[in-house]
């Protein structure tokens, strides 16, 4: 009797061990991982992941385009190209550049860093120079932003600067983020206005001869002068012919 208690303890305890294993084995097993979901695209995220570019994500943020391009990734297809100078290039601006920028113009400088649609990089072979950038009509020759490839090198001048892409930093196919050597500084904020035209020699000939009577107004007065001496001679005549007719008598 005891020996069939044994063999029936022996026989369950077997019967368990397989499906004590494989309950065991699940549990420890890690759970699949769902793809996380890609979320809308953040500008200062993936420069902060790029590193170095605290200074240009500060600007993004001052200046409040930071916004407007996460919208406009977000809600259009036209996509971005962004010219990203890490923080060594603002670093070796001439001291106090940056902070001589009026609030203006540092929205504009960083509308100039950015080309309203998206370009890669194999592109800029066959873009028309000036590149139209969110800055102004490069056509004026305030904002000129003109590029040159050799190769795979990419050279970008502005009228002030001459850069060149280092590499590339972010792409998905809408947006196109882009290391420059170089901060690009516009044309339009180193150039003096030109002063305002003197006047023209029409309008100094016309004031003169404002000043001046007219040919009329000479003639008339003329010709009252002259009027006014044959009517003395005339009398002067009378006078004489009076006397000589006195003495004859």
């Amino acid at each position: 009797m005891m020996k069939l208690k044994q063999l029936h303890l022996q026989y369950c305890f077997a019967l368990l061990l397989p499906l004590t294993l494989l309950f065991t084995t699940t549990l420890g097993q890690t759970p699949a991982t769902a793809p996380a979901p890609s979320g809308p695209t953040n500008i200062s995220a993936i420069l902060e992941k790029a590193g170095q570019y605290s200074i240009l994500i500060r600007l993004l943020r001052s200046t409040q385009i930071e916004n407007q391009i996460n919208t406009q990734l977000n809600n259009s297809k036209q996509g971005l190209t962004l010219f990203a100078p890490p923080d060594n290039a603002f670093s070796n601006l001439q001291a106090g550049t940056l902070n001589s920028f009026t609030d203006q113009q540092k929205v504009e400088l960083i509308q100039f860093h950015m080309l309203p649609n998206y370009v890669p990089l194999s592109s800029f072979q066959t873009v028309s120079n000036p590149l139209r950038t969110q800055a102004g009509n490069s056509n004026s020759g305030q904002f000129p932003l003109n590029v040159t490839t050799s190769g795979n090198n990419v050279n970008i001048t502005t009228g002030v600067v001459n850069t060149t892409v280092a590499n590339t930093i972010y792409t998905d196919g809408q947006l196109a983020v882009y290391q420059v050597d170089q901060v690009l500084l516009p044309l339009d904020f180193f150039t003096t206005p030109a002063p305002a035209p003197a006047p023209s020699e029409a309008k100094k000939k016309k004031k003169s001869h404002s000043s001046a009577p007219s040919s009329s107004t000479a003639d008339a007065s003329a010709d009252s002068s002259t009027a006014v001496k044959l009517t003395r001679f005339s009398w002067v005549s009378f006078a004489v012919v009076v006397i000589v007719s006195a003495i004859a008598l």
